[in-house]
């Protein structure tokens, strides 16, 4: 039986705390693989400044070219109108029927699992698994959620696009790949 951990995410862009966390779920749950999956239209997000799908897929993609155990699924970005975290699994759940899902998630979006699509049948589908970061609290979780510590990685996405619309350095933030595709598109440039 494989253990396979999925990670969606809106990915606007994908940065250095996506991967740690993806490879801190891997060490310590001892996955086979992690499957990044980009949502199309982010459900619980704004839709303003969220750059184009397929950029956001193609960034995912060079961000974890150097890890084998790590893939990339066009399984929300391919579906038409909203994608829902439960139709995402029912997929996942026929194509792995066999195998151990994991569902890994930030305290911060824990916090708010009371309010996603059938959520009550979801957690029968798969195990949550809560990555702890920095000021957000855990206790409010625990029933649905196994949490995992991981070391403070004060990244976020909406910090990166700030720092490139005013012109700042965020290579320390980002792999290299995606960082120079982001530049050769002129992604998050505040002219756009």
């Amino acid at each position: 039986m494989k253990r396979i951990g999925i990670l969606g995410g809106t990915f606007n862009p994908v940065h250095n705390g996506h991967l740690a966390v993806a490879q801190t779920a891997f060490e310590k749950l001892r996955l086979t693989k992690v499957i990044f999956v980009p949502a199309k239209l982010p459900v619980h997000k704004a839709p303003e400044n969220v750059v184009a799908p397929a950029k956001r897929l193609k960034m995912v993609e060079l961000a974890i070219q150097p890890y084998d155990h790590f893939v990339a699924s066009d399984i929300e970005i391919s579906r038409k109108g909203k994608s829902y975290s439960i139709e995402t699994v029912q997929e996942f759940r026929k194509q792995y029927a066999e195998d151990k899902l994991y569902f890994i998630i930030g305290t911060d979006s824990s916090l708010k699992l009371h309010t996603w699509k059938r959520i009550d049948e979801l957690v029968k589908m798969v195990s949550f698994v809560c990555i702890n970061r920095p000021g957000n609290p855990t206790a409010a979780t625990k029933q649905r959620c196994r949490h995992i510590k991981m070391p403070a990685l004060d990244i976020s996405s909406s910090m990166i696009r700030a720092r490139i619309a005013k012109g700042l350095p965020v290579g320390f933030m980002l792999p290299k790949a995606v960082e120079e595709y982001i530049r050769k598109k002129k992604i998050y440039r505040s002219t756009q």
